[in-house]
């Protein structure tokens, strides 16, 4: 066959992810799955996999003569896997959690960013709503499937979700009822809107909610057990999604074992800037400065809207320099909706949609300002925006060159490795403002190394609640608030908190031997195009991407 067929594989590829994910579909740009929400039932996720073994047996037998279709080829096989693994996982049996990883949170956080353009958009939008009885019937009944196989969820997330849903339904005006955006779609329309919202939509989710309460509450787990690995299968379970999210073939142990050691380097780090700054080296006193000095905390959310914009435009400012190529369009910066702020992360970025109608959008929480640290915004902007997410996202999603799958943020330990190493490239780019802002950055490299340890020891080791909170708040300064939400976070989405210091580490690892390679003839600004113009990779191609690069380099 030709070289150009794996290119229309990959395209076929991401049609099967966009239909069986539609209003992921939705919110990159493809507007044509508007209609639908996902299909929870098991056939239909084994249905899936099934296809994507298809595609990859198909794949297989192509013969490639080109190294960019080469890597596409790999990037199918590497997403096969990851198929398998989240097939073994189930995870839609026992996760409840308000984070937006289970199937209502999910509505709840996504829905209200849809961009509604046309008649056509907004009929599809109803046509939507339409589906979500069905969708949160399903939920519940994988939720009554994993009960009778003794998978039940997390009691204290349980109690989180069913807040969180019972105060969302009585949000007036309500966030599901998004109007047409530059067209008026008619009175008629919103009467509809409106009308399926309060007799189809909000009934199913109280009902969901009963459901959770009266079913789903009374078998689940404590925080004395919180993990995977006291679920059947647990540990293979969680294996699975270590796999699947750090794209290596890393053990828990290995893992567990490396976050101890990298929090004893970051503590020496720590002495250093805290002589400086607080006139002592002893880091449980640091900690403390951190945590509980007035003067490090926000007085108000405004003070977090104008820090966050500042970081992110002098970033733009200085890119440039360290990037030869960067993105055409410029980051917006949007706050976390008050309903979806408590309990969120202090930050997030959004994507853009591919077809222009929503920016990549970096959102600041700006809930209870007044316990929320000031020392860590500039690390957070550095990661979640610029140079981190939105120049990785943007600039893979502007190459026209790629097919359409390779410009989607795919693998969860490039990604994020991206992000975190995106904070250690900011401070030799000189732009933290000040040694409190590089505290922030030491922060959260000890908050991303001690993640290897709080997730591995809650889902392989068994570690309760408690031991997870008492260690993040010991060898971390990451504020109390934010301690108790990342570890519920971690609770809810096992081994994803894994991804961001294995893809750092990797990175770093793959720069670093570049420019013991090249010697003077290596360009950080060439690294940074070869790691980032690929789009997203497993962590084990991006090393042979950039190992054919260093040859290249080489043989000029």
């Amino acid at each position: 066959m030709a070289d150009e067929t794996i290119d229309a594989l990959a395209d076929e590829w991401l049609r099967v992810i966009l239909q069986s994910e539609p209003l992921d579909a939705s919110l990159m740009g493809y507007r044509e799955y508007d209609a639908h929400v996902s299909d929870l039932t098991r056939q239909h996720e084994v249905q899936t996999t099934e296809r994507f073994h298809e595609l990859r047996a198909r794949a297989e037998t192509l013969l490639l003569t080109d190294a960019n279709k080469e890597i596409t080829r790999a990037v199918l096989l590497a997403l096969d896997d990851a198929a398998s693994d989240s097939l073994v996982v189930e995870a839609l049996d026992y996760t409840v959690t308000a984070f937006p990883v289970s199937p209502a949170s999910i509505l709840i956080a996504y829905l209200r960013m849809l961009v509604l353009t046309s008649p056509e958009e907004c009929e599809a939008y109803l046509s939507r709503l339409q589906e979500i009885p069905r969708y949160l019937q399903q939920a519940t009944e994988r939720l009554a499937s994993g009960r009778s196989r003794g998978l039940v969820p997390v009691q204290r997330l349980v109690r989180a979700h069913m807040d969180q849903i019972n105060e969302w339904v009585d949000v007036e005006p309500h966030p599901l009822a998004i109007d047409g955006v530059g067209f008026d779609p008619g009175d008629d329309w919103r009467e509809r809107r409106d009308r399926i919202i309060g007799t189809d939509v909000l009934p199913a989710f109280r009902r969901y909610a009963n459901v959770l309460d009266t079913e789903a509450l009374p078998e689940a787990r404590p925080d004395e057990r919180p993990g995977l690995s006291h679920l059947p299968d647990g540990r293979e379970r969680y294996a699975a999604l270590v796999r699947l999210h750090t794209t290596t073939n890393r053990t828990p142990e290995e893992l567990h074992e490396q976050g101890r050691e990298l929090l004893t380097a970051i503590h020496s780090e720590f002495r250093l800037l805290g002589e400086q700054l607080f006139g002592t080296s002893d880091v449980s006193e640091i900690f403390e400065h951190l945590q509980e000095d007035p003067d490090l905390r926000w007085n108000n959310a405004e003070e977090i809207i104008s820090a966050a914009e500042d970081t992110v435009r002098r970033a733009e400012a200085a890119a440039s320099t360290w990037f030869g190529r960067v993105p055409k369009a410029v980051c917006a910066l949007e706050t976390i909706p008050e309903a979806e702020s408590e309990g969120s992360a202090p930050a997030y970025y959004m994507p853009p949609s591919l077809d222009g109608t929503r920016p990549g959008t970096y959102y600041s929480n700006v809930n209870r300002p007044t316990e929320r640290t000031r020392f860590d915004v500039e690390s957070i902007a550095f990661h979640e925006a610029v140079p981190g997410h939105h120049f990785q996202i943007s600039l893979a999603q502007e190459n026209g060159d790629l097919p359409e799958l390779r410009r989607l943020p795919m693998f969860t330990a490039y990604v994020e490795g991206w992000g975190l190493y995106a904070e250690r490239l900011a401070d030799e780019m000189g732009l933290y403002s000040s040694v409190e802002q590089r505290m922030g950055m030491l922060s959260a490299d000890a908050w991303r190394a001690a993640r290897l340890v709080v997730d591995t020891g809650i889902h392989h080791h068994g570690w309760s609640r408690e031991e997870a909170v008492s260690f993040m708040r010991s060898n971390t300064p990451v504020a109390p608030l934010d301690v108790e939400s990342e570890v519920d976070r971690y609770i809810a989405y096992p081994g994803q908190a894994l991804s961001y210091m294995t893809g750092r580490l990797e990175i770093s690892r793959l720069r670093s031997a570049a420019q013991s390679a090249l010697g003077d003839r290596f360009d950080v600004r060439e690294f940074h195009d070869v790691v980032l113009v690929n789009g997203a990779l497993p962590l084990s191609l991006l090393d042979r991407v950039v190992t054919a690069w260093v040859t290249e380099q080489l043989a000029d």
